[in-house]
């Protein structure tokens, strides 16, 4: 069981106020001493349209020095992955939408040049590197309602004869999914592909299904599953998705289900804490407040903070 912990990307990337580059070094490293052995820890994107990771390299080398740490970063396109490769990466997630429209507004490209990029992309990792495909709006689309499995699978029909040994990742974008859809579609898709070896999840908590879906997950036997610290995130184009399942929330869960996930809780709720004073946040999640309310905790714990 891994838990990619995906806050420092997807978490920040929708905070406002530019969270300063050695305060989410710092914040990554409190991750890594809770436990935490695999992280998104940033993205390589337009500085224009995501000016928070701006400081993508800076942010990329802090965390590549942690010890025993799986950095992962996301890439839109060719361009962006030459840049983090150029910046030592040799973990990448690339993106890419099950919904056309949703793909237009997320990279600003058709499925098809996603998909052509995406060869490219391939065709340029140096020896030794990881890839990720992220298969976005695989359960529904913010634009287009409910997407059909075979429309996801059909994608992938074309995706993975180009690299046989990425780990396929399918992200409910809107959080609209429920239990069922998320085991269907992984169900599917190991039957159809059975050769691939590592498949994912990654949800969003907008309707409180987040760990419900994730456990679903789990049971349709995927044993990579992506959370966000303090429940931070959203994806900008699906209007009122909310961060993804919470880090803790998840921790927590499996603690209760005799799973050992290699995360410290205490530490994780402590820094997850943080997280979700940051100026600008909008935290999720249940754990960290139940825990914090069982120990007496003020919730002034979670009030945001500005950056003298």
């Amino acid at each position: 069981m891994t838990i990619v912990e995906v806050g420092p990307r997807d978490g920040f990337q929708s905070i406002q106020p530019l969270i300063p580059t050695d305060a989410k070094i710092a914040l990554i490293e409190k991750l890594h001493g809770a436990g935490v052995r695999r992280m998104e820890a940033t993205a390589f994107v337009s500085q224009t349209a995501v000016p928070q990771l701006a400081d993508a390299a800076a942010v990329f080398a802090g965390a590549r020095a942690l010890d025993g740490l799986d950095v992962q970063v996301l890439v839109p396109n060719r361009r962006y992955a030459e840049r983090a490769i150029e910046a030592g990466a040799r973990h990448l997630a690339y993106v890419l939408s099950a919904s056309e429209r949703h793909n237009l507004s997320n990279v600003r490209r058709s499925c098809k040049e996603s998909v052509e990029d995406y060869a490219r992309i391939v065709e340029a990792l140096p020896e030794g590197a990881a890839m990720r495909l992220n298969l976005a709006t695989v359960f529904d689309c913010p634009f287009v309602g409910q997407i059909a499995v075979e429309a996801s699978l059909a994608l992938l029909d074309v995706l993975l004869p180009l690299l046989p040994e990425a780990e396929i990742c399918a992200c409910d974008t809107t959080g609209r999914a429920t239990p069922d859809r998320v085991a269907g579609l992984f169900e599917a898709a190991r039957a159809r592909f059975p050769q691939v070896r590592r498949w994912a999840y990654h949800g969003h908590d907008t309707y409180g299904l987040g760990v419900a879906n994730a456990i679903a997950a789990m049971q349709a036997e995927v044993d990579v599953i992506d959370a966000s610290f303090a429940g931070l995130g959203g994806c900008p184009f699906a209007p009122g998705a909310t961060g993804n399942v919470a880090t803790e929330d998840l921790v927590w869960t499996l603690g209760q289900m005799g799973i050992d996930c290699g995360i410290d809780l205490d530490r994780l709720i402590e820094v997850s804490r943080e997280a979700a004073a940051l100026a600008g946040a909008r935290p999720g999640g249940r754990v960290r407040t139940a825990i914090s309310a069982r120990l007496g905790l003020a919730t002034v714990l979670d009030t945001p903070e500005t950056f003298g």
